[in-house]
């Protein structure tokens, strides 16, 4: 099928043959009725490598498509979080050790944190900055270009304001990367994602 056009609103109750899972999480289902994919991450769920906290982890909730060259990913994220560090977003993987993540995470104490994770050589950075908490519903876009990936966010979907431009190191040998959605719970369960599109268009936006 090779990198062809794709969007899923979440009206029809089945899944794409494209899509597949990393970790598929126990709680996950279609809600055609409200046009969207409502994921409930397991408990002690994330994605990082390493750095400052010394602790692998990998086995977040990752449901994506292959794409082999440029690409613009796009979803529309409303999230319901409990506990602190409860996240959701888009996710581009080559490996445990190359990846990179953007998302909203929840921090009860004080505004959230909408920012990027860049994993590169097995080790993760993480730029941040404030989102009010009562921003629950979000969109997210990367564009990818040759190895390069351009994170940006919006309130409605039109406007979009940069996070992050990064490089992903396993890029340039690889014959494919791994996109789509991830939502992780790293404390405990209770945590849902809804999902209302997904959206991935081969090519760069002109």
């Amino acid at each position: 099928m090779g990198d062809s056009a794709f969007s899923l609103d979440f009206t029809a109750p089945t899944l794409s043959s494209r899509l597949q899972w990393h970790a598929e999480p126990s709680q996950w289902q279609i809600d055609t009725a409200r046009q969207c994919l409502r994921i409930q991450p397991d408990a002690h769920t994330d994605f990082w490598q390493r750095t400052h906290y010394g602790f692998e982890v990998d086995n977040g909730h990752f449901l994506h498509l292959q794409a082999t060259g440029d690409f613009v990913l796009t979803t529309r994220l409303t999230s319901l979080a409990l506990h602190q560090y409860d996240q959701a977003g888009l996710m581009v993987r080559l490996s445990p050790a190359c990846w990179l993540k953007t998302s909203v995470e929840f921090e009860p104490h004080g505004p959230n944190r909408l920012g990027a994770v860049v994993t590169n050589a097995q080790y993760s950075d993480w730029s941040t900055q404030d989102i009010a908490q009562d921003v629950r519903t979000v969109w997210f876009r990367i564009r990818a270009e040759d190895c390069d990936f351009i994170v940006e966010s919006s309130l409605d979907g039109v406007k979009w304001s940069q996070i992050r431009m990064a490089h992903l190191h396993e890029r340039a040998a690889a014959a494919s990367v791994a996109c789509g959605l991830y939502a992780c719970s790293p404390k405990a369960a209770g945590y849902e994602a809804q999902f209302s599109l997904l959206q991935f268009e081969p090519g760069r936006i002109a």
